[in-house]
């Protein structure tokens, strides 16, 4: 297994990018900034991870807030 040295995303999963990120910011939240319907139409973790993982302009945009989520609460 190699070392991804320069991926800050490197052992974590989407499960745990989007638990955290709906915990510290709600569905609502998430709904406005990332415009896609499994944030605002009966919001889960199950059917948010069925989408993002088939939809990789979304896991993007997951990732990037998760990113600056990562930056804001570590100072």
């Amino acid at each position: 297994m190699s070392v991804q040295k320069n991926n800050p995303l490197h052992g974590i999963t989407l499960e745990q990018i989007l638990t955290d990120l709906e915990a510290f910011y709600g569905w609502d939240y998430l709904g406005v900034t990332i415009n896609i319907r499994c944030f605002k139409e009966n919001p889960s973790v199950k059917s948010s991870l069925k989408f993002l993982r088939k939809t990789p302009w979304a896991r993007t945009k997951v990732e990037g807030l998760y990113l600056k989520f990562q930056r804001e609460i570590n100072g």
